[in-house]
């Protein structure tokens, strides 16, 4: 993956635009602009310490967890570790990302999209699938096809429309391969049982 146009929080997704108030995107710490592009990783590499792997090991382990418990966890201050995680944050050491069960939202119909475009329209196409409701994720990739996407749809039938009618007629776009998913079981950091996410701990258990 070589740079990545949307993808990640649940509101970066075009499809959940105005599901939430404004109060409530403020709420969650989405003021301004949810998403810029942005390259996979930064030129100049952060350096982890002991209390930065403390503060990651607790977050991986429980991402809506506290400043006052993520700080007694790294052995620091609430007001350390938020400014350390925000540091972490804007360098991408740290990345957040919100899992959806798209099914009980009602898209059924979920595919893989590899795009072949002229490398001179690689970034106006990804941008304009970042735009695009139904794509969860886009990124310029390495290999035959120079584009992937994730699209979500309500059936097959408007995965067909989608993909021929809207992706089918943008500039650039050489060929592209539709590969629907017909089970989805493994996400990030959770698993899928139909509509419902489970917590791959409590299922182990």
């Amino acid at each position: 993956m070589l740079r990545q146009f949307v993808g990640g929080r649940g509101h970066y997704w075009t499809a959940l635009h105005g599901v939430l108030s404004p109060e409530q995107e403020a709420m969650l710490g989405s003021d301004g602009s949810p998403f810029a592009e942005v390259p996979v990783i930064t030129r100049d590499p952060a350096h982890l310490t002991e209390e930065d792997e403390r503060l990651l090991d607790a977050l991986a382990a429980d991402g809506r967890a506290s400043f006052v418990d993520l700080a007694a966890a790294a052995g620091s201050t609430p007001g350390r570790v938020a400014r350390r995680l925000d540091a972490l944050l804007r360098r991408r050491v740290v990345h957040i990302d919100v899992e959806i069960a798209a099914a009980a939202l009602g898209y059924h119909a979920r595919a893989n999209l590899w795009l072949r475009v002229h490398p001179s329209a690689v970034k106006t196409v990804g941008r304009t699938l970042a735009e695009e409701p139904e794509i969860a994720f886009a990124a310029a990739v390495s290999g035959p096809y120079n584009l992937h996407a994730v699209a979500h749809c309500r059936d097959l039938d408007e995965l067909f429309e989608f993909t021929s009618d809207r992706i089918g007629s943008i500039a650039g776009l050489q060929s592209m391969e539709v590969s629907p998913v017909l089970q989805y079981i493994k996400q990030a950091g959770t698993l899928l049982s139909g509509d419902r996410l489970i917590d791959p701990s409590r299922r182990r258990a």
